[in-house]
C-alpha cells in the first residue's frame, strides 16, 4: 500500500476552494466557476492551473468526455478526476464492521465486511489493517481512510468514549495508520453520515439542513451556512434528555417518555416484549403492526407519534428546510408514515410550511460510506474542519 495524497497537498485556501466547489458541484464552467467563488477571470485561471497539472481536476465536454478527444474548440467545464484516487470507510459496531471503498466523489465501488470477536483496540486495529490490505489488492491508489464509531470523538482521531465498543481516550487515527501507512481519520458516525449527506447527498446545496437517525440509537445532525454545527455532547445519548411524550413507556433504564425509549429498535421490541410475553425482531414487529394485530400496532403508533413529534419540534427551532430520516429504523416510516406526518401537522402552526421530510433507506455500508467522505474532506483537500 501506498499514500498517494501527498501530491495534492497542500492546497492553499484558493486552490482548496476551487477543489471543493468542483468536487460537490461539478461539472462547472469556468464562468459558473468564477461566479460562485466570487473571482476574475486571470484569477480562476492561475487557481485551476496546479489542480489540473497535478491531476485531481480534468477539462471535460458538457457530456463529460475528457475536451483532449473533442474536435473543435471545446467549452473545456472543469470536474474531478473521481476515479482517479480511492478512499476507505469503516463502520464499526459492537460486533461487525463494515468496510466500503469509494470513488473522490464517496460513489461504492467495493463493500467487505468482517465480524467484531474482540473489543480490544489492539486487536480491533489489526481487524481494520486486514481488511484495507485486502481492499488495497484490487485497489492500489489509496488515498486514505475514515473510520466512523459510536460515540464521542475528539480531534477526529482519538474515541474519547464509546459505550457499544467500551472504549475510552482510544487513539484509533494513530493504531490504524502505524498498521496501514495510511493517513487516517476518525469520527462520529453520525457526523460522519451528516458530511456525506451534506456534500453528496440530500443535503446538497441547502444551508439549513436536519439530518435524524433512529435504530440502535437516535442520532441528530444540525447543517447551517452549509456547514455541519459540531457540538461537546455530540452522541453523548442527547435522547435520553429528549422528552417527546411524558407519560410514554418505560424502559429498562427507567426512562419515561424520552426519544430513546420510545423510538428506538431496542425499546420498541422492549415494549412489545413486555406486553406479549414473547420476543419478537423489529421487522416482524412492523409486518404485525401493518397487519393490525393490536398490541405491535399500539407501540408501533406510539413510536410514529413521537417521531412525528421530534420531526415537529426540530422544524419549528431549525427551520430547516429539508429533514432527512435515516438509519437502520426507518422501516417505521413505510408501516406508519401517515401517522408520521399527521403528529407533525398536528404540532405545526397552521400556517407554517409542510416540513421536507425525506426518508433514506440506509444500511451500515451508508454508515461507512460517510466516514469515506471524512477522507475525502481531510485527506485529500487539506481541510482541517469542515
Amino acid at each position: 500500500m501506498t499514500t498517494v495524497a501527498a501530491s495534492w497537498l497542500p492546497l492553499s485556501p484558493g486552490e482548496r476552494s476551487v477543489a471543493i466547489e468542483v468536487l460537490v458541484n461539478g461539472p462547472l464552467s469556468r464562468t459558473d466557476l468564477a461566479r460562485r467563488l466570487d473571482l476574475s477571470a486571470g484569477s480562476l485561471t492561475r487557481l485551476t492551473k496546479p489542480l489540473i497539472e497535478s491531476g485531481l481536476l480534468i477539462e471535460v465536454t458538457e457530456a463529460g468526455v475528457p475536451a483532449e478527444v473533442r474536435q473543435g474548440r471545446p467549452s473545456q467545464p472543469l470536474d474531478v478526476v473521481a476515479e482517479s484516487r480511492s478512499f476507505i470507510g469503516f463502520k464499526i459496531t459492537e460486533d461487525m464492521v463494515y468496510g466500503v471503498v469509494t470513488t473522490l466523489r464517496s460513489d461504492i465501488v467495493a463493500r467487505y465486511d468482517r465480524p467484531l470477536g474482540t473489543h480490544d483496540p489492539a486487536e480491533v486495529a489489526d481487524v481494520l489493517a486486514e481488511m484495507t490490505a485486502e481492499l488495497a489488492r484490487a485497489h492500489p491508489r489509496l488515498a486514505g481512510i475514515g473510520i466512523g464509531v459510536g460515540g464521542l470523538v475528539e480531534d477526529r482521531a482519538v474515541v474519547g468514549e464509546s459505550p457499544f465498543l467500551h472504549w475510552r481516550d482510544v487513539p484509533l487515527a494513530e493504531l490504524v495508520e502505524e498498521r496501514t501507512g495510511l493517513p487516517v481519520v476518525v469520527e462520529n458516525d453520525v457526523a460522519a453520515l451528516v458530511e456525506a449527506e451534506t456534500w453528496f447527498g440530500a443535503g446538497r446545496g441547502l444551508d439549513r439542513f436536519v439530518v435524524l437517525t433512529i435504530g440502535a440509537g437516535i442520532g441528530y445532525g444540525l447543517v447551517l451556512g452549509g456547514r455541519r454545527v459540531s457540538c461537546a455532547e455530540e452522541d453523548r445519548g442527547f435522547g435520553r434528555h429528549w422528552i417527546v411524550d411524558p407519560n410514554g413507556p418505560l424502559t429498562p433504564d427507567g426512562e419515561r417518555g424520552s426519544a430513546v425509549s420510545l423510538l428506538t429498535i431496542s425499546s420498541i421490541r422492549y415494549q412489545v416484549r413486555a406486553a406479549t410475553g414473547r420476543d419478537w425482531t423489529y421487522e416482524e414487529i412492523l409486518g404485525l403492526a401493518s397487519a393490525g394485530e393490536p398490541m405491535h400496532a399500539r407501540v408501533v403508533g406510539e413510536a410514529a407519534r413521537a417521531l412525528g413529534t421530534l420531526v415537529a419540534q426540530i422544524a419549528n427551532f431549525a427551520m430547516p428546510q429539508k429533514v432527512l430520516l435515516a438509519g437502520e429504523g426507518v422501516g417505521l416510516m413505510d408501516v406508519a408514515g401517515d401517522t408520521v406526518r399527521e403528529a407533525i401537522a398536528a404540532q405545526r402552526h397552521p400556517l407554517a410550511a409542510p416540513v421536507p421530510l425525506e426518508t433514506k433507506v440506509s444500511d451500515f455500508h451508508d454508515w461507512a460510506r460517510g466516514a469515506a467522505v471524512l477522507a475525502i474532506q481531510v485527506l485529500v483537500l487539506g481541510v482541517a474542519e469542515v
